[in-house]
């Protein structure tokens, strides 16, 4: 047996991605260390650990992003490297650079590329050098007069947006209509863009109508190789997060794919780009696309590129950041079949995706061939108000893109969960939607095309069921020789969550497959 690139490796992360970067880690021999608040110390990623460090408190801003108390709680463990997952402290090139400080490799890009592509105006000069298309819009100092920047609008266009420059999940964004609106949506932005990162620098960028937001997955090593490993659809978007991808893109042609794919690779050799991250364009109705900003992280759609590429996307880059070269070129990579990704949260779709907490009294997730899960709970566990609210994310393939949306729409349909709302059906709803099918699919979809959250009439037995207790149904549910008919009741909840307010029996799905006599 080879000894391991590292002997032990923190993932500074929590929930799913954490899980999922463990898992690789420790097929590779090496050792794991995970982060825990109090309210994850049942957690499954510290369950699944060699070792844990404690941070006592239980909001992300006393614990998960406390990067030097972190680093020095490593570097007393003997840590020799750092995976930071997704968000949290991913992209915090103070905390990569604290890594080689405390004499660990952070597994990522270099310090000086987290900071240049975190800023959004850096980032987009860097590409119009570079010779990547970029959207036409204009950049400058807050203290310009306004007349100045009225006159760039008018040159750009309406309607416009108006972009933080070190923003990120629509905060710090206005679009603009026309210009009688552009000085409010201007100083809103930029005030809100202060608020949240720090930052009061904002930029103005063409709005293209009905866009599609399509990324590449890029790589890079330490000997100059650059390749990218296609594309992901990530068009399905509410309030600008994204809930649905897939890959192949149903919008791009191989040329479209061929010269995406060379922009997003020029993009990467430009920076000096090393280890995992994702280029991301805006793709027009007309064919056309432009860059739109680089995340130097591990995203988490990363899975569908894994199930057609066949390639551990993490392993990928801890051997990367061991040194090693990439194991093969852009000509060897190929895409196979087709993969989908649904992100699984507890909301409440009825209630505008108010987030639910409580505890996951029940959750079946579904199974089969190419189906797979990222999930970072377990039933029993409980689900805060601390942090983000997704509970999995599943995903499917397919020899072809219909055979794996019928798959994914089988698999919701069986994807059972009690104790928490949660935004099941609402996934299947849109996998289902004829446009959807079609592949006629663009960031406002889900304004444009409103899915029906009528919930269904509750029969009275459910109403009386809901105040048995949880561990009566699991009894029930989980018996070993289960006979609950229909006539005799239906199991429910009183968490008010649009699931939980169904009965599982006029849904049939997974509870008739759980729960009725074989």
């Amino acid at each position: 047996m080879s000894k391991p690139l590292f002997n032990k490796v923190l993932v500074a992360n929590r929930g799913e991605i954490a899980v999922r970067i463990m898992q690789t880690l420790q097929e590779m021999g090496i050792r794991t260390v995970a982060l825990a608040s109090d309210p994850d110390l049942q957690a499954e990623h510290v369950r699944m650990a060699d070792e844990v460090i404690h941070l006592p408190g239980q909001k992300p801003a006393e614990t998960y992003l406390q990067g030097e108390r972190i680093l020095v709680l490593a570097q007393a463990l003997g840590v020799d490297a750092v995976h930071p997952g997704y968000g949290f402290l991913s992209e915090n090139a103070t905390f990569a650079q604290g890594c080689a400080e405390h004499g660990m490799i952070f597994i990522g890009p270099r310090p000086e590329v987290i900071r240049e592509m975190g800023d959004k105006i850096i980032a987009k000069d860097k590409m119009v050098e570079a010779g990547v298309p970029v959207v036409p819009g204009w950049s400058g100092d807050l203290e310009t007069d306004f007349s100045v920047i009225r006159a760039k609008a008018d040159v750009i266009g309406y309607p416009l947006l108006v972009k933080a420059a070190a923003g990120g999940g629509g905060k710090g964004m206005r679009l603009v209509h026309q210009a009688s609106e552009l000085e409010a949506a201007f100083s809103a932005a930029a005030r809100e863009a202060q608020s949240a990162f720090g930052d009061a620098r904002v930029f103005l960028e063409k709005y293209i109508t009905r866009p599609r937001h399509i990324e590449f997955q890029i790589f890079g090593d330490h000997h100059g190789n650059v390749v990218h490993l296609f594309e992901r659809e990530c068009s399905i978007q509410r309030r600008h997060q994204k809930i649905i991808e897939e890959t192949p893109s149903p919008a791009l042609t191989p040329q479209l794919r061929n010269a995406m794919g060379n922009a997003a690779v020029k993009a990467a050799e430009a920076m000096g780009y090393t280890n995992a991250g994702t280029v991301e364009f805006i793709f027009g109705e007309d064919g056309s696309f432009y860059f739109l900003e680089v995340n130097t992280r591990l995203q988490v759609e990363h899975p569908i590129t894994e199930m057609t590429v066949h390639q551990d996307l993490v392993r990928l880059q801890v051997q990367v950041a061991a040194g090693l070269p990439l194991p093969f070129s852009q000509d060897d990579l190929r895409q196979d079949g087709h993969a989908v990704e649904c992100r699984i949260y507890a909301e409440d779709p009825a209630r505008n995706f108010m987030p639910g907490v409580g505890t996951l009294d029940f959750y079946r997730p579904p199974q089969g061939p190419s189906i797979r899960l990222d999930s970072g709970v377990r039933e029993g566990g409980e689900v805060t108000v601390h942090y983000d609210p997704m509970l999995a994310k599943l995903v499917v393939w397919g020899k072809e893109r219909q055979a794996a949306l019928e798959k994914m729409s089988w698999a919701l349909s069986r994807f059972a969960v009690l104790g928490v709302p949660n935004n099941v059906e609402f996934l299947k709803a849109i996998i289902d939607h004829p446009r959807f099918r079609a592949g006629e699919v663009h960031t406002h979809f889900l304004e444009e095309n409103p899915v029906d959250l009528k919930p269904v009439e509750t029969p009275i037995a459910a109403i009386l069921a809901a105040g048995l207790s949880s561990h009566i149904l699991r009894s029930r549910v989980g018996s070993a020789t289960p006979r609950v008919q229909e006539e005799h009741g239906i199991f429910g909840t009183t968490s008010g969550g649009f699931s939980q307010t169904l009965s599982p029996w006029a849904q049939g799905g997974a509870w008739r497959q759980l729960v009725c006599q074989k």
